[in-house]
């Protein structure tokens, strides 16, 4: 089955505008389970109650959205005014500036796009896509998308052009907030020169396939080992010992890349 557009709209930058539609680029394959009745095996509602009235039953009529402003202070929300709260309806992705790729860390991208030439757009999409991809640039801007305004990466590779939201900078954690111990011994020179010569022999190309979801094989293994009877076995793994000999360590695993 084809993917269906989540959003029709346009690329713009100057005086640019190159019409696209924007598709999921990833698909969730989470496993998920469902709260069912141990006796009958009917599945479990959960219901909205208040636990200042001995958990009475609350009617969804009667729940509104609230922000707490202090302690026991709400105001209330509407949807109608959330939504005029974010009153920009952007039907381009407005692109304001292009900067390296090298310069965006790994930690603002959130989540991927793919987007598609819309009708007739096919060759202002390639030129761009070209252009991202040669300049190694990625255009930074914005775009109303499912009704919020978000800050987004567009970057190109192999002829495609992928939009990539981000996160903002102060959903950011500082690096310097987490204490790090520091190491009052440097490594030596040896050591740093095996752990490099380790890192080159395990050097590989990144192939996506290699890398499939370990998680979700082995719990819908347990899954069909439990709807045929057995026991599963819930030894918990041993956890890995710390090195004590890094240089003996190091040069055990060289051997072992080498065989």
């Amino acid at each position: 089955m084809a993917p269906r557009s989540i959003w029709n709209g346009a690329i713009a930058f100057g005086a640019v505008t190159i019409p696209v539609k924007v598709f999921g680029a990833v698909e969730d394959h989470t496993i998920s389970f469902r709260e069912v009745h141990l006796a009958d095996g009917a599945p479990i509602a959960h219901k909205l109650v208040d636990p200042s009235k001995n958990d009475k039953e609350v009617d969804r009529k009667h729940v509104v959205k609230g922000y707490e402003m202090s302690d026991g202070e709400w105001v209330e929300i509407t949807n109608d005014e959330i939504k005029a709260a974010d009153h920009s309806e952007r039907k381009a992705i407005e692109l304001a500036v292009f900067v390296p790729r090298a310069d965006i860390d790994s930690v603002y991208y959130d989540k991927p796009y793919n987007l598609a030439p819309g009708d007739d757009a096919g060759p202002g999409y390639a030129l761009l896509a070209e252009a991202l991809e040669r300049t190694e640039r990625v255009g930074i801007g914005r775009v109303v998308l499912r009704t919020k305004e978000q800050l987004v990466a567009l970057r190109a590779e192999d002829g495609l052009v992928r939009m990539l939201t981000l996160h903002a900078s102060d959903e950011i954690l500082d690096k310097k907030d987490f204490d790090v111990p520091r190491v009052s011994k440097k490594p030596e020179a040896r050591e740093v020169k095996m752990a490099g010569a380790l890192v080159d022999q395990l050097a590989a190309d990144f192939k996506p396939g290699r890398y499939k979801d370990t998680y979700r094989d082995r719990v819908m293994k347990l899954v069909e080992a439990k709807a045929k009877g057995k026991e599963p076995d819930l030894k918990p793994a041993e956890s890995p010992e710390p090195t004590d000999d890094l240089l003996a360590a190091l040069q055990a695993s060289l051997e072992g890349a080498k065989r």
